[in-house]
């Protein structure tokens, strides 16, 4: 009887450590374009509450695909509301928790030629060997750019100049190495490069896309990943979002 109680008290134990464990951090799975925006908002919050955040950047799809497969995040930052209102369907979210965090917008970047007048000439000019974009497949952003291509009717014209990354953030790393001539990216990458310039830019319609509404969900009731989606909803969180280039 009392190896049992000893064996009892011990697995409690045990079990009280690992749930004490798991509450010192939250593990936040984020897309790829808000990586920056991200790890500004943490900083802060880490900074006024001592509490750790972990972030696990990749593509929305990819992302979607592990929470379905069981990976262990307290909460997902998509790039789109898609992903997140069918986790919501599958009841894999905490119920009430999806919400609207950041609106996205495109643009056609490039750092080696100048796009000022040209706009969708510059997709014919002989220079431009590579076209980046994310894979429209796994990513909002490729999406949004495959939109735009088909738009301009030039989307299988292009096939063969178009490298495609996993997610935006590796489509926008193409373009910055010179691997890429040319990309379509996130508003919010280009507003961190201090040597951006706006020639260098064309802001995309937002009526040539499907809108890139980005959305939250919280997936486990960690009081972290509670704490710093209260905080990204904050004034003070919505003025960081905001100061990278997203629309509220």
């Amino acid at each position: 009887m009392m190896k049992f109680y000893s064996k009892f008290i011990f697995s409690v134990s045990l079990s009280l450590f690992a749930n004490n464990i798991l509450a010192q951090n939250a593990k936040i799975a984020i897309a790829s374009n808000f990586l920056s925006t991200a790890k500004v908002l943490v900083n802060e919050f880490t900074q006024k509450t001592q509490q750790k955040i972990v972030l696990i950047v990749g593509s929305t799809g990819k992302h979607y695909a592990q929470i379905m497969y069981g990976a262990p995040f307290d909460a997902f930052f998509a790039a789109d509301s898609l992903r997140p209102e069918l986790l919501q369907k599958k009841h894999k979210i905490i119920e009430g928790s999806r919400f609207t965090y950041a609106s996205g917008k495109l643009v056609l970047w490039s750092p080696k030629y100048q796009l000022a007048g040209l706009k969708d000439k510059i997709f014919f000019d002989n220079r431009i060997k590579f076209l980046a974009i994310a894979n429209p497949k796994l990513a909002p952003y490729g999406r949004a750019a495959k939109d735009v291509l088909k738009r301009l009717k030039i989307y299988s014209k292009l096939h063969r100049k178009m490298v495609k990354g996993e997610n935006v953030g590796q489509a926008f790393q193409f373009v910055k190495s010179g691997h890429a001539d040319l990309g379509l990216v996130a508003w919010s990458q280009i507003m961190q490069l201090k040597t951006a310039s706006k020639n260098n830019i064309w802001v995309l319609p937002e009526s040539w896309y499907h809108p890139i509404t980005q959305q939250a969900v919280l997936l486990k009731n960690n009081p972290i990943a509670i704490n710093f989606i209260a905080f990204v909803k904050s004034e003070a969180g919505k003025r960081i979002i905001k100061r990278f280039g997203y629309a509220d």
